[in-house]
């Protein structure tokens, strides 16, 4: 069974052949997103679950249309309607929706709640994110990558920031595509030394600078996110933002990078703390395409998972 839980985890060539099929089926449509005449119905018949224990807004759209294009229906779940690990183990409701669905998405924070429906499930079960990876983001980041400047393999990407989850599946982006990656950020949020490690043992170089201009010297992909969650105290924004005040994204920064060198965001942004307005809007931002290939990266994701 397919489950997509990291990109780590899953094939290279299968994660390859879904950004293929992702550039694929995007093409296949017109500007409007209308079918074209040759368009398939692949998830025909199907059901799928839509798990959302931490809100969204881009995650629950871009799979709702994406189930919805494929010809399949979704059932969309709060936290609080299933109370996961509360009212019923998490085994159990996996056992039970396995019952009713085909296929299980699961946006949550930990990532033990993630691994433990998917032991359980016997249908599959895909990361919309936890509080370690996102990795439906950066297969819509490498998408959009693609589409403007070719193939990412030998490319540099840095990140600017928090070493977050998004960070951490880039991480392993690079080891799976063999992209080079920078992290500049202050030390106290430095990604994870198993994410690095990973990308390492797999023949990417990755490097840790905490000068932003000398880090994306030669870059080909500026990326960042927010430095706040909607959840973080008063106290804990202020003590962040002092902290990544020296990697906010500007004009200055991308002046450094190569000139033809694109810049990406996962959203939502907070304009003028980690990017400028001048970079979110300017011409080397690629963000709202990036925000449009989520559609597409899922749609090929949920059609490795089913097999169809």
């Amino acid at each position: 069974m397919n489950h997509f839980l990291d990109i780590h985890a899953t094939d290279a060539d299968a994660l390859r052949a879904m950004i293929d099929q992702a550039r694929a089926m995007k093409s296949a449509r017109d500007g409007r997103g209308r079918a074209a005449p040759d368009d398939t119905q692949p998830l025909a018949g199907k059901m799928v679950a839509l798990i959302f224990e931490k809100p969204s807004t881009r995650t629950r759209v871009s799979f709702d249309v994406g189930v919805r294009q494929m010809g399949g229906q979704t059932m969309v779940l709060s936290g609080a309607e299933l109370q996961l690990g509360h009212g019923e183990t998490i085994a159990d409701t996996a056992r039970v929706l396995s019952r009713f669905v085909d296929l299980i998405m699961i946006r949550t924070y930990e990532e033990s709640v993630l691994q433990e429906l998917a032991e359980y499930a016997s249908v599959p079960v895909i990361n919309g994110l936890t509080n370690r990876t996102h990795p439906c983001q950066i297969m819509a980041d490498l998408l959009t990558y693609e589409e403007h400047r070719g193939p990412i393999a030998g490319r540099k990407v840095v990140w600017s920031g928090d070493g977050n989850n998004v960070c951490a599946s880039f991480l392993h982006a690079a080891g799976q595509f063999g992209f080079d990656f920078t992290f500049t950020g202050p030390p106290t949020l430095d990604p994870e030394a198993e994410f690095i490690r990973f990308a390492r043992d797999r023949g990417s170089k990755v490097e840790i600078t905490r000068d932003p201009m000398e880090a994306v010297a030669g870059a080909d992909l500026v990326v960042t996110d927010t430095w706040v969650s909607m959840h973080d105290s008063q106290s804990t924004k202020e003590r962040r933002h002092n902290q990544l005040r020296a990697y906010q994204v500007n004009e200055r920064l991308m002046a450094a990078a190569k000139p033809d060198a694109l810049f990406m965001h996962c959203l939502p942004a907070h304009r003028e703390d980690e990017v400028t307005n001048a970079v979110m809007d300017g011409p080397q931002s690629v963000i709202w395409d990036e925000a449009e290939n989520r559609l597409h990266a899922q749609k090929a994701i949920m059609r490795w998972c089913l097999g169809v």
